[in-house]
């Protein structure tokens, strides 16, 4: 093994002694439970990760991760070669002799390289300096300083600027005085584009409540002469309200945030002549949202509902209304303005439009949409007349769901997109497909079984393929757009990792509360089990609906503390409840109009029926969760408390009329129309029998800490024990105490559920992969 990797340290191989009743846990057991935190099994797994640097003509670069150190990989998708970028070892030497400094082969001191334009040298910064490296001539030299960003430079949405900019990279649009404004990147000129924005009712604002930024949000022609944006008026809708901790008068913090039936935002869409500084207002009256997802893609420094045609004559967009029951199909004039409605679709419950993107396409040269619908009960692509609104054919049918239009070849008629319910081993597996626009010539181009995660090459003509399953290591390969196999790229090796110990989670099939449906999910067991033992279990939860608590069903050595905490004496289970979307329509509307259900059914359901081929204390079962999954915590303490024994709530929405409107009135329906009241957890405190910690960020701009506050005062009044940890300065996550909170929740179910002690105040020790130094 290199000198510069970490050896195996005799605690990750001799497992940790297993604590009786009654005697304490160690600093060795924490430490124990610690080394399989994502920062201590990383170093020991090889060639399992793959990100390929793209460079002209589909060419890629990677770097990988191996038993040595690194690899630097170069690969030719035209000639379906991979070879080494570069001679390791000549670059080891005749850098170690031009610094000073001793270097190897495998253990490089970079990783990131840029080529030149002709592929024939390398750059790339070690030492505090950046080098050039001659691959022809192995001569190395110091090369110029690229550590600055160039005049004109895109920073980046979240960057300083917060400007986007145009796709011919000419100009740049930003928010200035509630307005408009465009730099021209050469000049650094700055020309305003409007002139009427003002306080809560300016030029393409990045408000959305929960989420909010300095960015403006737009959507930029192909030809960078137009922007679609919009102007939000948000003069009627309430603030929010936040204020530091600190020595000295505290800062207050305001913005505006709608709650559930209060006055929300509403934009007035607008295109803009940027040449001409000309506004032409849509002829529409103004939407409640400016997309239709419920994430932070909505604020994904795009205009996400919206599609323009070649030539910028034409906008295409979709109103969405307020309670997401409604969408509109419309296209705009880009000239004057005029809207044309083409269709709408109407749901009982909300509409999805997909998963982390806008399935739609507006094909202007055909006059055609493809559209995403759940109409049949499962997500599926139409085909659309543009001109008559009506549906030419269903594109694809069957037992599965369109996750994500990826690419449209118009030309050919093809249409490409990622699948899940595919693969009868579990729904959640993904997969790369391809279909015609009459839904024929269906073909599964990732067909190797387990999870496909799939990047593609800017060319539009080949892709990287990652595929793994929760217990299998992940395999990378190149294929073109056919599904043509090219190459064979990596194989995920954790065969160092099982040598320390370390097991993955089983992935289990289960049957829901309605005794019918299958669900899916993980169970965490310690890598030494004593038999005739039986352990108590912890439920991790976050029960969505946008998402759940698995996450990604993709290989992970450390899911969280999932396994640390098995590890200190437990067995942990993931569910996926009814409800949790990517199945069916009916599925994942299980709770609609009850979010306060919370999967909890489910998650009781599993932990049963587990319990009759693991070795598990049913009755000490405690859950935590974070976010959602705070609710959820805090609603299974105060509605199951004999099932339920001890739970870790954090930065929980608990009464959704005090969280943001869209997302209680997407997932439970318009105030008035649904019973907020009967959901929110305070109104069940009284109901409280076993140990609950509640955790918040006292700045949470996401779910506002008076949330949390709603519960401790009514466990209070109820004259309930409960304990507290708060967070002054931190948001909805914890930043720099997040290793804090998580030592606490150890803590708290080693001391509450096995009901033993805790070494006192354990330091939890984060590193860095020497690989990556």
């Amino acid at each position: 093994m290199n000198k510069y990797l970490l050896t195996i340290p005799a605690m990750a191989i001799a497992l940790a002694s297993q604590a009786q009743q009654g005697s304490p846990l160690t600093s060795k057991d924490y430490e124990h439970a610690e080394s399989f935190m994502s920062y201590n099994v990383a170093p020991f797994i090889d060639r399992a990760d793959v990100r390929p640097n793209w460079l002209p003509g589909d060419k890629f670069w990677y770097r990988v991760l191996t038993a040595q150190g690194s690899e630097f990989v170069l690969v030719d998708p035209v000639k379906k070669t991979r070879e080494a970028a570069f001679d390791h070892e000549k670059l080891a030497q005749v850098l170690s002799a031009a610094s000073g400094n001793k270097y190897e082969a495998n253990m490089l001191p970079f990783q990131t390289i840029s080529f030149s334009a002709d592929g024939k040298t390398l750059s790339f910064s070690a030492d505090g300096k950046h080098w050039q490296y001659d691959l022809g001539t192995d001569i190395i030299t110091p090369g110029a300083d690229k550590g600055k960003t160039e005049r004109g430079g895109f920073q980046g949405r979240r960057g300083k600027t917060e400007e986007v900019l145009s796709p011919d990279g000419n100009r740049a649009a930003f928010i200035k005085d509630y307005n408009l404004w465009v730099r021209d990147v050469k000049t650094g000129n700055q020309t305003q584009l409007t002139t009427d924005g003002i306080k809560d009712f300016g030029y393409a604002t990045d408000n959305a409540g929960w989420q909010s930024s300095d960015a403006a949000i737009l959507r930029w022609s192909p030809d960078s002469k137009k922007i679609a944006t919009f102007k939000q008026d948000q003069r009627k809708v309430n603030s929010m309200y936040l204020v530091t901790t600190n020595v000295g008068s505290p800062t207050l913090k305001e913005w505006k945030y709608a709650l559930p039936g209060n006055e929300i935002a509403m934009i007035s869409r607008v295109v803009i002549d940027v040449d001409n500084a000309k506004v032409i207002a849509l002829q529409v009256a103004p939407d409640a949202h400016r997309a239709t997802l419920s994430d932070d893609i909505s604020s994904s420094g795009t205009f996400d509902d919206v599609d323009w045609n070649a030539d910028a004559s034409k906008l295409a967009f979709v109103s969405t209304s307020r309670d997401h029951k409604n969408e509109k199909f419309r296209i705009a004039d880009a000239a004057t303005g005029a809207v044309k409605e083409i269709f709408e679709e109407t749901v009982k419950t909300q509409y999805e439009s997909g998963w982390g993107a806008i399935n739609w396409k507006y094909l202007a040269k055909t006059n055609e949409i493809i559209w995403f619908s759940e109409r049949d009960n499962w997500g599926h692509l139409y085909l659309y007349d543009a001109l008559t609104g009506k549906v030419k054919n269903q594109i694809t049918k069957g037992d599965f769901v369109v996750t994500k239009l990826v690419k449209v070849d118009e030309k050919t008629r093809t249409i490409y997109f990622i699948a899940g319910g595919l693969e009868k081993e579990n729904p959640y597996f993904s997969q790369f497909c391809k279909i015609g626009f009459d839904g024929k010539h269906f073909t599964v181009l990732t067909p190797e079984e387990g999870n496909h995660n799939v990047t593609f090459s800017p060319g539009g003509n080949y892709f990287v393929d990652s595929y793994s399953k929760p217990d299998v290591a992940p395999v990378t390969i190149l294929r073109d757009m056919s599904g043509k196999l090219l190459a064979d790229l990596e194989k995920g090796d954790v065969s160092r990792l099982v040598a320390t110990g370390w097991h993955a989670p089983t992935p289990v099939k289960l049957i829901a509360h309605d005794g019918k449906t299958d669900i899916y999910g993980l169970v965490f067991t310690p890598t030494k089990m004593d038999a005739g033992k039986k352990y108590p279990v912890i439920d991790y939860i976050y029960p969505g609906p946008q998402g759940g608590s698995v996450g990604s069903w993709s290989f992970a050595a450390s899911r969280g503390d999932n396994q640390s905490l098995a590890e200190l004496g437990f067995i942990v289970v993931v569910i996926e409840g009814t409800s949790n979307p990517l199945r069916s329509k009916s599925f994942h509307d299980m709770s609609y109009g009850n979010m306060s259900e919370n999967t909890l059914p489910d998650q009781i359901a599993s932990i049963r029926q587990l319990s009759a081929k693991y070795p598990m204390d049913t009755t000490k079962v405690g859950i935590w969760g974070h976010s959602g999954g705070g609710f959820a915590t805090a609603a299974a303490m105060f509605r199951y408390p004999d099932f339920f024994k001890v739970g870790i709530s954090e930065s929980g929405n608990h009464d959704n009329r005090n969280y943001e409107d869209d997302w209680g009135e997407r997932y439970d329906g318009l105030v008035g129309n649904s019973d907020y009241a009967a959901h929110a957890n305070e109104l069940y405190a009284k109901n409280l029998k076993g140990k609950l910690m509640l955790a918040h960020g006292m700045m949470d701009n996401n779910v506002p800490p008076y949330n949390t506050l709603l519960v401790v005062e009514a466990l209070e009044k109820a004259n309930k024990d409960y304990d507290l940890v708060i967070f002054p300065n931190s948001q909805h996550g914890y930043g720099a105490y997040s290793p804090y909170m998580m030592r606490r929740r150890w803590d708290y179910f080693v001391k509450n559920l096995l009901g033993v002690d805790p070494p006192h105040e354990y330091v939890l020790k984060s590193k860095t992969d020497p690989r990556n130094r």
